[in-house]
């Protein structure tokens, strides 16, 4: 065939492991893969729609696509082709769009597109009618993306996700494994365990997250294993001691906390008061006092008051934070939160999003403070230009550090030192 593809992937981890996925089903028919920057035949933007922002970002890919070559054909997929597909429609250039029903029969759909007259072909069902799970990972050099679940049962009023992605799902537990073996064979020291609410694990098959962790605790040559994200509420105490005391996973918790106000959550539709969500956080930094704790926060919801965002802030400072992801809130169609008042102005959005960022920043100073003169693994991933290799250590700090050898994909011992106002640490050998 030798036709080539080029892929472009925004939004979460899960939908890097769906584009590797559909990319190596894709290169075993005959395409060859280009990189996105170069000429192409056909060019695949896996979208993400949580924000505006993030549509935003999806419209620039598929300009960036068509002046690389004109004539290429575009093909959209992910949340937002699930959720706007007549409005991509609408974009000059765009030939395909597959909702999540679809997303996994790019060929087929070509195919069928390259049949046709038409000037698009467009498939995208009610989100009801989807309920396959389709095995997804990445293949990268170092880590690896394993999609262990999809879908979410919750209702936050802001959020269009479960309207993108359907009901919760996923494989079996000795699928998972068995692909975990598979990506340990290709040489790849750590897993990264991904999904849309994956503490949630096993409503498919009636088994459970911490059932699952305990299985990929066994395979062998597997050397470290990071939870992406999971809900407060479905932090287990079994969770977090297990983890302590395994000799793979990542001393490493990324919390969605998404405000600090009680009243804010209840009107977000969150399963969880922030009393819970700081038992949790003490839990684990009292079973792992080295252990990183990062927390997703949303600014300028409908109904944060000025009262209710300090006390979020205040909230947040009070407790063992490593670092926060602060997300803009931006309205969305067909959720609850369109109806809450009172509604928040973009500019005091904007500002709060600006405080939030400089609280992170200082959580994470002091966080790499507390780490300083001490010795922990790195698992060094990439190397810059000037020959300085960057990677990550099990409690996700990420460290720069000199080596006359090649140490990327190799796990070291470095002693970590402070570096004022950036997010990194440099790393030196330990002896």
């Amino acid at each position: 065939m030798n036709k080539t593809i080029a892929f472009y992937t925004l939004g979460c981890k899960l939908n890097y492991a769906e584009t590797d996925a559909i990319a190596n089903d894709l290169q075993d028919k005959g395409y060859k893969r280009v990189s996105f920057s170069l000429a192409a035949d056909y060019y695949v933007i896996n979208t993400c729609s949580v924000t505006e922002s993030a549509n935003k970002k999806s419209r620039y890919a598929i300009r960036k696509a068509l002046r690389q070559n004109p004539l290429a054909c575009v093909i959209v997929i992910g949340c937002y082709a699930q959720l706007k597909p007549q409005e991509l429609s609408e974009l000059s250039g765009v030939s395909i769009i597959l909702g999540a029903q679809d997303k996994f029969n790019i060929h087929e759909k070509i195919q069928e597109f390259s049949q046709t007259s038409t000037s698009k072909l467009i498939s995208s069902c009610d989100i009801s009618y989807v309920h396959n799970f389709v095995n997804s990972y990445s293949l990268a050099r170092t880590r690896s993306f394993l999609k262990v679940q999809d879908g979410c049962d919750y209702a936050c009023s802001y959020c269009t996700i479960p309207l993108a992605r359907g009901k919760s799902r996923n494989a079996s537990i000795q699928t998972i494994v068995n692909q975990a073996e598979k990506i340990v064979s290709h040489g790849i020291k750590e897993i990264v365990l991904t999904g849309i609410n994956i503490g949630d694990f096993g409503k498919t098959t009636g088994e459970s997250f911490f059932e699952l962790l305990q299985k990929l605790d066994t395979v062998a040559g597997l050397e470290r294993l990071r939870i992406s994200s999971i809900e407060p509420n479905l932090i287990t105490s079994d969770i977090v001691s297990f983890v302590a005391h395994s000799n793979i996973c990542m001393p490493h918790f990324h919390i969605p906390l998404q405000s600090g106000s009680n009243e804010v959550l209840k009107l977000m539709k969150r399963r969880y008061v922030r009393e819970t969500f700081a038992q949790k956080v003490h839990e684990i930094k009292q079973k792992m006092p080295h252990a990183c704790i990062g927390v997703d926060v949303i600014v300028g919801t409908p109904g944060e008051t000025d009262e209710a965002f300090q006390e979020s802030c205040d909230f947040i400072q009070q407790l063992p934070i490593s670092y926060l992801h602060v997300f803009t809130y931006s309205e969305r169609e067909n959720t609850a939160a369109l109806h809450i008042e009172p509604k928040v102005p973009i500019a005091e959005r904007n500002k709060r999003s600006e405080h939030l960022h400089h609280i992170s920043d200082s959580l994470r100073q002091k966080f790499h403070a507390a780490n300083t003169n001490i010795i922990r693994p790195v698992l060094f991933e990439t190397k810059t230009k000037q020959g300085i290799y960057t990677g990550y250590t099990d409690n996700y700090i990420k460290v720069q550090c000199k080596s006359n050898v090649d140490i990327r994909n190799s796990q070291i011992d470095v002693m970590l030192k402070f570096v004022e106002n950036q997010d990194y640490m440099i790393g030196v050998v330990s002896e």
